[in-house]
């Protein structure tokens, strides 16, 4: 079942991100020759408006293929015969229809449950929050002048920004008041920690726009999240042992299902489209890295292209292009070694 349930949030994920190179390919009459979800040989196939539409049999990933998209082809309807912002907005448009989905998906998540508020339930005896004066019931409005919106985003900026004073800003029975906090190292957990504690079901429900506030500022939070962890992998503050493949997120989704599925079909269904937003939003932000081979790579060419007004040299392009994608399946191939190797 958790392959199963994990196939298909892979395929809405892939399937909505080619869609947005798709859409865009169209709009700029671009000729999209084959539009495909998964990889390896076709299981089904049809040609339909000079458009192939393939299955096929490795469920991994996924394929919007342009006229001309590789090989600098300057013909009609080619990739390569439009403008560079039409070409621009073509490759943006995956990461961007990404976080779209994420949002909609929000939207249902927000409206069932609510938003989690960033609210201290708890504060530590002898804590540098006790001595800030924090009190159970306060509500934080922003850290060190950034603006907080999920309690999440409280727990989030103390892990990412570990021995770092805290220039804290919050709201104190309708009062908003401003504090300083020195978190202290916790000998047992090895964390700098302020000694508050919330909780991220501790949610509460608005209305029609509150839900929609509330969803954009889900999708914000899974972005920084994403951000600030490929921050810590290139400072080196985590390892390639941390990061997760296809293997490690089949387990995830595995161990989630099974835990939701004591609380009922309500709490599974809610949990997958929690894992949906994450995932899709991670995958914008990734395709988004200036690295080449993906879209970010891809556009950084465009960019240079535009500033110089002139062309870059495909077969060069294309060399680049080849190098980041070995690089990449090497890295596909250690990360998913490390999931198997995690499981046993």
């Amino acid at each position: 079942m958790k392959i199963i349930i994990a196939l298909l949030i892979f395929s809405l994920i892939i399937i909505i991100h080619e869609l947005g190179h798709f859409f865009l390919a169209k709009y700029n009459g671009v000729v999209v020759t084959e539009f495909s979800l998964g990889m390896g040989p076709r299981i089904i196939s049809t040609v339909k408006g000079g458009t192939r539409y393939s299955w096929k049999l490795l469920p991994f990933g996924g394929s919007c293929m342009m006229l001309g998209e590789d090989d600098g082809v300057m013909e009609s309807g080619s990739f390569g015969s439009k403008s560079v912002w039409a070409r621009m907005s073509i490759v943006v448009a995956g990461p961007i229809f990404n976080f779209v989905l994420a949002f909609l998906l929000s939207l249902f998540v927000i409206g069932s449950i609510g938003h989690d508020v960033p609210e201290i339930l708890n504060v530590t005896e002898g804590s540098p929050a006790e001595a800030a004066g924090l009190q159970p019931g306060d509500t934080i409005i922003s850290m060190n002048g950034k603006k907080v919106h999920l309690y999440r985003e409280v727990s989030n900026y103390i892990t990412f920004h570990q021995g770092k004073t805290i220039d804290l800003k919050y709201e104190h029975n309708g009062e908003v008041k401003e504090t300083t906090i020195v978190p202290q190292l916790d000998k047992e957990t090895g964390r700098y920690l302020m000694g508050i504690s919330g909780s991220s079901n501790y949610r509460v429900k608005g209305n029609a726009w509150d839900t929609i506030k509330y969803s954009a500022y889900e999708v914000k939070y899974w972005i920084e999240t994403t951000i600030d962890s490929l921050k810590m992998l290139f400072k080196g503050e985590v390892g390639l042992n941390d990061l997760s493949g296809p293997v490690g997120v089949v387990d995830i989704i595995g161990e989630t299902y099974e835990k939701s599925a004591e609380d009922g079909g309500f709490y599974i269904w809610l949990n997958m489209l929690n894992i949906s937003i994450l995932l899709t939003a991670n995958l914008g932000v990734m395709n988004l890295l200036p690295i080449p081979a993906l879209d970010g790579g891809r556009l950084v060419f465009l960019i240079i292209e535009a500033i110089r007004r002139k062309r870059i040299d495909p077969e060069k392009e294309g060399m680049v292009n080849f190098i980041g994608l070995m690089a990449l399946m090497l890295l596909m191939v250690v990360v998913m070694f490390n999931d198997v190797r995690k499981l046993f």
